[in-house]
């Protein structure tokens, strides 16, 4: 099957599943019945493509189910109701995509299976994919998955769904980043033009160009070797320009609607990273003014640390310092944070000693090596010279 028809069909699953949920198909069985149907499309199509593909899988894919529900005794109510074949043709035209999103990312869920919903039924990713993606086995993943459908079979398909759910749903598959065959990130930009499409609402539009403007620094992340390259350290010429550009834009109409939202102010941020020239251009008073918008939406104390860290940029590491003392000392990061605001403030034996205190509580090994590396870089310099700690 060519990459364009894998496409097609990824593009066209949340589709048909919703028209079958709206002919009376329960979500679970929808879902198994659609799976079915893109097997026989990945068989068939090779040989003769169907000139309605979604007219094609809609029909499969409700045969599946019929013949689902005439084979369980349990099922006899979906089966008085699916005694006639519907006839191949075009869908009606109304989009239920959306809709499926509210389903996929059901305040029921945990996180982790929302996601997982999400990426099976609405991005059209297998089983095996999504579980190589976040490196479990693909049993273990079947049992997310299948838990999950069961939790949200009993959920009627008409009532209201909660947009922020989705927004955060589809926020924690972009941070997952790529992993295995699946670019996770690039699937969460996809998934988030559809619901900013569909949905019009200037947070999912400031969600997209958040998802946008990171993405767009992503080749200059990285080294060859995959250690990490700070954003002050990043070759700004292998930022991708034209990615930047519409994720400016699509902020600049999101901020137009004034309805400020904690993701917009977030792509504002990156939006002013992106927009200097070099590090040292970067305008730190906008962005700190952006990350008091964001404290004052969320009361984050993350955003409130990456404030701390702007401040010290703005208004010098000492400013920085006493932004990052108001904080707990055990969030996330603040090691990190505090040791890069010491080493800016010429306090290289307390930065040394913070970036191993970070390095052993990293989330990540990429992070953890950053850390080391970094610590190791002020040790070695402090075992070639006299301390120089402020008094």
């Amino acid at each position: 099957m060519s990459t364009a028809d894998e496409v097609l069909l990824r593009e066209l699953t949340p589709t048909v599943i919703a028209v079958l949920v709206r002919r009376g198909a329960g979500f679970a069985a929808a879902e198994d019945a659609v799976q079915e149907a893109l097997i026989e499309a990945v068989r068939a199509w090779p040989r003769d493509r169907p000139r309605d593909p979604q007219g094609w899988l809609i029909t499969v894919a409700w045969r599946k189910f019929v013949d689902a529900a005439r084979a369980e005794a349990s099922r006899r109510r979906r089966e008085d109701a699916a005694h006639a074949e519907v006839a191949p043709g075009p869908a009606p035209a109304v989009d239920d995509t959306l809709r499926l999103y509210f389903l996929c990312a059901h305040p029921s869920l945990a996180p982790a299976s929302a996601v997982a919903l999400t990426l099976r039924a609405v991005g059209g990713l297998t089983t095996r994919q999504i579980a190589q993606a976040y490196l479990v086995p693909e049993a273990t993943m079947a049992q997310r998955i299948s838990r999950a459908k069961r939790t949200v079979s009993g959920v009627r398909f008409n009532q209201p769904g909660d947009l922020a759910t989705v927004l955060r749903v589809l926020y924690l598959v972009f941070n997952e980043g790529y992993s295995g065959e699946v670019d996770l990130a690039a699937e969460a930009i996809r998934l988030a033009r559809q619901v900013a499409a569909m949905s019009g609402d200037p947070e999912a539009a400031g969600l997209l160009a958040l998802m946008l403007l990171h993405h767009a620094r992503r080749p200059a992340r990285t080294r060859p070797d995959g250690s990490l390259v700070p954003l002050a350290g990043q070759d700004r010429g292998r930022w991708d320009t034209a990615m930047i550009a519409e994720g400016v834009d699509v902020l600049q109409a999101a901020l137009a609607r004034d309805r400020l939202g904690e993701y917009q102010a977030q792509a504002a941020i990156a939006a002013l990273h992106a927009d200097a020239r070099t590090a040292a251009e970067t305008d730190w008073v906008q962005i700190v003014e952006w990350y008091d918008e964001l404290v004052r939406l969320t009361g984050s104390p993350v955003a409130r640390l990456n404030r701390a860290v702007a401040v010290g940029e703005a208004d010098g590491p000492r400013a920085g310092l006493a932004a990052l003392a108001e904080l707990d000392p055990a969030l996330p990061r603040h090691a990190a944070a505090a040791a890069y605001l010491h080493e800016r403030a010429g306090d290289a034996p307390t930065a040394a000693r913070l970036y191993a205190d970070a390095a052993r509580a990293a989330s990540s090994l990429p992070e953890r090596d950053h850390l080391t590396r970094q610590a190791a870089r002020l040790n070695e310099r402090l075992r070639g010279a006299p301390d120089r700690r402020p008094t």
